[in-house]
């Protein structure tokens, strides 16, 4: 057994709660609603911590708007900094701009240290921005997070529809709640309300792609307002 199981369970003793935003495929917003529930539930009044796994494509950090400067801290481990409330974390700190060419055991491997090193505070929600798809990243998270509570993103188009049916049964299969599905870019004309049934769904925002790297105007955004409703509803679930 990899020992740093043991000390991945210990970093994440004082989370009450872990939601692992995940998509059956990328392109869907995952990101940006996983940036956006952490802002939201700060905004509340939560301690939130925001952790980037996207290995392929980090973007949590530019939808923050982190400055180069803001680093961990070296202390018995990595401590993530403060950014906007938000205790955040993610391998674009060590990859800065660079692509991670990473695959198989290197890729499990760099995710069981990231885990390991992190030494979260005393949080009531960490959000965690999921690998996209049904891969080894995805099914190696799952098994060292220990059990996520799952928020799965999609979108109008029958192609994330469809993938995101595969994601949500192999949840189930493996026992893991779901404690929502989210219709990202969502538009009256082209819902999928047929293909999938949706907790609830975010509307197409013109306005947010301007809004990204500033989190008050993310904030202000018609996406930010509904994302804020459906944390406020799923209050009892979580």
């Amino acid at each position: 057994m990899d020992p740093r199981v043991a000390i991945i369970e210990e970093r994440l003793k004082s989370i009450k709660r872990i939601i692992a935003v995940a998509a059956g495929k990328g392109g869907v917003g995952k990101s940006t609603v996983a940036t956006g529930l952490a802002l939201v539930l700060s905004e509340m009044g939560h301690r939130v911590g925001l952790l980037d796994l996207d290995f392929y494509g980090p973007s949590t950090h530019i939808i923050l708007g982190v400055s180069e400067d803001v680093q961990p801290k070296e202390e018995r481990g990595i401590v993530p900094p403060k950014v906007h409330g938000i205790e955040f974390m993610s391998l674009v700190y060590y990859t800065k701009e660079n692509p991670a060419p990473l695959r198989g055991a290197d890729l499990t491997n760099a995710l069981a240290e990231l885990l390991a090193i992190t030494r979260w505070g005393e949080l009531d929600f960490l959000i965690v921005d999921m690998p996209p798809g049904l891969g080894d990243t995805t099914l190696d998270t799952i098994r060292l997070l220990k059990n996520p509570n799952f928020l799965v993103v999609t979108t109008p188009s029958r192609v994330a529809a469809e993938t995101v049916k595969k994601l949500v049964a192999l949840l189930h299969e493996l026992r893991l709640p779901i404690v929502g599905i989210l219709e990202n870019m969502s538009r009256p004309s082209a819902s999928s309300v047929q293909l999938l049934p949706c907790t609830a769904r975010l509307p197409f925002d013109e306005g947010l792609e301007s809004a990204l790297g500033d989190p008050e105007r993310f904030l202000q955004t018609e996406f930010a307002r509904t994302l804020r409703e459906v944390a406020a509803n799923m209050q009892e679930i979580w």
